[in-house]
C-alpha cells in the first residue's frame, strides 16, 4: 500500500471551475480531503453542513474515508425543486396543447372539425 493517495477535489459554478489534484494519508476522511484541498479558502461560499459532498457523482458522508483515485465533488444546493420544475412545464404543455402530441393534435382537428360543420 502506498503511503499516500492520489485524489481530486472539486467545486464549480456556472462561471468558475475549480480541480485540485492533491495526495493525502491513508484513513483520511472526505472532510478532511476537502479541509486539505484549500478549496474552502477558494470559495469561501461553501458550507459543509449545507453542501452535500460526493465521490465520483455518488452522494457521500463527510466521515466516509476516501481512495485513492477518488474525485470528491461539492455540490451546490438546487436553485429550484426539479420535480416542481417538471409540473409546471407539463401544465404549460397541457394550456398549449401540445402535452401529448398524438392525441392533443388530434384533439384541436376534431374540435376545429366540429366548429366548422357548426358555421
Amino acid at each position: 500500500m502506498s503511503e499516500h493517495l492520489a485524489i481530486e477535489v472539486t467545486y464549480g459554478l456556472p462561471n468558475k471551475q475549480s480541480l485540485i489534484s492533491l495526495t493525502v494519508p491513508p484513513s483520511t476522511t472526505v472532510e478532511q480531503a476537502i479541509v486539505l484541498s484549500g478549496v474552502l479558502d477558494i470559495y469561501t461560499e461553501i458550507n459543509l453542513s449545507e453542501n452535500k459532498v460526493g465521490v465520483w457523482n455518488r452522494t457521500c458522508r463527510l466521515s466516509d474515508e476516501i481512495k485513492d483515485g477518488d474525485r470528491i465533488e461539492i455540490y451546490r444546493p438546487l436553485i429550484a425543486d426539479p420535480k416542481e420544475i417538471r409540473k409546471l412545464r407539463a401544465q404549460k404543455a397541457k394550456e398549449e396543447g401540445r402535452a401529448n402530441k398524438i392525441t392533443g393534435a388530434k384533439q384541436k382537428r376534431e374540435s376545429s372539425a366540429k366548429s366548422s360543420n357548426n358555421e
